[in-house]
């Protein structure tokens, strides 16, 4: 193959040229995510290649892109230490450029460690499925600085919550309360990832709003590192099996590795999961991997109504069926009197005519 050769994009419009791509990373192991938003190939272009005039030459190279996350590479065995990846790579990030990205990961094998490194990225985690370095303006080291200046956050010993709250709910705040009760300062992680009914601008200022009783209370975006589409994409893309635990385990890790020891963490918080598989599994995962950062995973019971936890699936579920009477059973105040805004509408009005797992 003659290097230099066209790098080219992928219409994942095109049921056909996203089934080459996924058939390609199939002799791989891998698969075109369901997030991504942009993919290129390279192809065979020798004259002596076997295809038919009316035939494509065939892909010997891919990688793809999820908004900032660089994911789904893949090299034919005998182009392997070609300088391949970084084609690719390179390929990628013009393109991020040209859409104002500056930050970015990547997602690869950790056999690609090496090869990723050399091209300027930085590990920050890796296990026996994956790993994931970033490269940019930005680091995590940075991120956890900025935290600590921007909310104030000292080094006396604390406990943490990671949370989406779509809506915020009476369970939510009970688990904050719980938390609160038993530690001198409690941070609120909210997840920052904006792929939930209620937009993560909304979800902060409830949960800001409705846990202004508690002082030793700091609520706080997630950020790209804690349940985002860089750290755990299964949770997203509601995947199961091998892929789920190889990414519940690296958002685990990253979170015990760098936000528990950065920030005195010592108890993580969760309530217990009893319908969403992709959940439990999570929490499981943190109870094992939790402790080897000296940090203790705290399952509480969810509150019930009539008899059933108080859930965020539930409120959406009766918002879907138009049963608003119960909600007053399920939300606090300050997310009730959302609902009853125009913008409030609005979400109810989607969710009537949206199923989302979230």
């Amino acid at each position: 193959m003659v290097y230099g050769a066209q790098v080219a994009r992928v219409n994942l419009k095109d049921r056909a040229e996203r089934k080459e791509v996924d058939s390609f990373l199939g002799e791989f192991g891998l698969i075109l995510e369901g997030d991504v938003d942009y993919t290129c190939v390279v192809r065979d272009e020798e004259p002596s290649s076997q295809f038919s005039l009316t035939e494509r030459a065939p892909i010997v190279a891919t990688c793809s892109k999820a908004k900032n996350v660089l994911k789904c590479f893949a090299i034919a065995h005998d182009l392997r230490g070609e300088g391949m990846a970084a084609t690719l790579v390179t390929a990628l990030i013009d393109r991020l450029f040209s859409e104002g990205i500056h930050h970015y990961f990547v997602y690869t094998n950790p056999c690609q460690v090496k090869i990723f490194s050399a091209l300027g990225f930085k590990l920050i985690h890796q296990n026996q499925r994956v790993a994931l370095l970033e490269n940019g303006f930005y680091d995590i080291s940075q991120h956890l600085e900025e935290l600590k200046t921007t909310y104030d956050i000292g080094t006396a010993e604390r406990a943490a919550l990671v949370m989406n709250c779509n809506p915020f709910t009476l369970g939510h705040q009970f688990l904050i309360e719980e938390a609160a009760r038993n530690h001198r300062e409690v941070l609120v992680f909210i997840v920052e990832e904006d792929k939930s009914l209620f937009p993560f601008a909304v979800r902060l200022a409830l949960v800001t709003e409705g846990t202004k009783h508690l002082p030793n209370v700091k609520i706080i975006p997630s950020g790209e590192y804690i349940i985002s589409s860089a750290t755990f994409p299964a949770y997203f893309l509601r995947e199961e099996g091998e892929r789920l635990q190889a990414y519940a385990e690296l958002d685990a890790s990253i979170f015990g590795k760098y936000f528990c020891s950065s920030f005195q963490i010592l108890k993580r918080y969760v309530g217990e999961e009893l319908y969403c598989p992709v959940t439990k599994a999570y929490n499981e995962t943190l109870k094992k991997v939790l402790p080897i950062y000296g940090v203790e995973l705290e399952e509480v019971k969810r509150i019930p109504f009539a008899g059933e936890p108080i859930s965020a699936s539930r409120v959406r579920s009766l918002l879907r069926e138009g049963e608003a009477a119960n909600l007053i059973n399920l939300l606090p105040e300050v997310t009730l009197k959302f609902l009853d805004t125009s913008p409030g509408r609005e979400i109810v009005e989607k969710i009537r005519q949206t199923h989302s797992p979230h």
